[in-house]
């Protein structure tokens, strides 16, 4: 007992920090858990993070502006809706006519026409557009030969850059009496004689519908091919050892894989429903099937625009811009509440 005694009393007194039984406190932090006294390094300024990120800040710049310029401050001519503008009289001098156009507009029985052709050629260029798009994905993505997949990429981006105006013309000519669609849908039997598809009104929106589709598959492929291209090759190997063929890796892997993009294009083109614009239309239509061409920005130009009733053309794009809104608003909101990938 006095032996250890005298060993206690040899033992040099040290200090409490040093205690061997406390842990040792790391720099920067108090003794307390989990409360900082020195400053945080990664709490930088603003001012630090914009000098470091300054390239950046530059490149995105004139796209700025150009949003500024062309969507923003535009906005303020929307105040000519509730006035009857006159040309000839400042913005402050016409006169305040409240929801007058409004009124007139939902009053027009050619107004509701055009409502109709829209949403009708617009769910079809949505549903086949988008189909079309992610089959022609999903069949390029199993494409082995890396040679014929770039040649068949290319080939299939060039009908993006062609003008309507180019398209319609072809589109007109394969499908007028001596065209070559009716020489092979005679030739083959199908057609005892020719028959003119751009006088058929009830086949005007599946003629836009396709042309649409043959323009714009290939260009709206490229963002489903990249999402492809960023999924784990694991996977697939997996599925292999596991005996799963092709076309049970696309199903199983490839689509489910790609579904967040797919939820969000599908979103934003939903948003653009009512925004198919009118060059096809007016490009591919004629006196015969005026009735099923008319959509709600060719009805903007020829009754707003074109009869110098500039308010009711700004009425009808505040009606297209606040119904744009409502449907993103309600299948963002849907795709939020199914849990998949959603815009905001």
């Amino acid at each position: 007992m006095s032996r250890i005694n005298n060993a206690a009393e040899a033992q040099p007194n040290l200090p409490e920090s040093h205690s061997p039984l406390q842990t040792p406190v790391k720099p920067g932090f108090s003794s307390h858990k989990g409360k900082k006294h020195g400053p945080d390094p990664g709490n930088k300024g603003f001012f630090k993070r914009l000098s470091k990120q300054k390239a950046l800040f530059l490149m995105s710049f004139p796209f700025v502006i150009w949003l500024l310029i062309f969507k923003y401050i535009p906005v303020a001519g929307w105040v000519m809706a509730f006035q009857d503008y006159k040309p000839q009289l400042g913005i402050f001098e016409q006169e305040w006519v409240g929801f007058k156009h409004f009124k007139d507009l939902f009053n027009e029985p050619m107004f509701y026409r055009a409502l109709e052709n829209t949403l009708g050629m617009g769910i079809l260029g949505l549903v086949f557009g988008t189909l079309s798009a992610i089959a022609f994905a999903l069949l390029l993505n199993e494409v082995r030969f890396l040679t014929l997949k770039k040649w068949t990429q290319t080939i299939s981006y060039l009908p993006h850059f062609v003008s309507w105006v180019i398209v319609a013309n072809i589109v007109i000519t394969m499908l007028s009496p001596e065209g070559i669609i009716n020489n092979l849908l005679v030739g083959s039997g199908i057609l005892d004689r020719p028959i003119n598809f751009m006088a058929q009104p009830d086949m005007f929106w599946g003629i836009v519908t396709a042309a649409d589709v043959w323009k714009e598959t290939g260009w709206n492929a490229i963002i489903y091919l990249a999402a492809m291209a960023g999924v784990d090759p694991q996977l697939y190997e997996a599925a292999k050892v596991d005996g799963a063929s092709r076309w049970r890796q696309m199903w199983h892997i490839t689509l489910p894989s790609i579904r967040p993009v797919i939820i969000v294009l599908l979103i934003l083109n939903i948003g653009n429903l009512i925004n198919i614009g009118f060059e096809k239309q007016m490009l591919l239509g004629n006196n015969i099937v005026a009735e099923k061409a008319l959509v709600i920005d060719l009805y903007a130009l020829d009754y707003g625009i074109g009869m110098f009733r500039y308010s009711f053309g700004t009425a009808i794009g505040i009606f297209k811009s606040v119904i744009s809104i409502i449907l993103i608003l309600i299948c963002n909101g849907f795709a939020k509440r199914i849990g998949e990938g959603r815009v905001f």
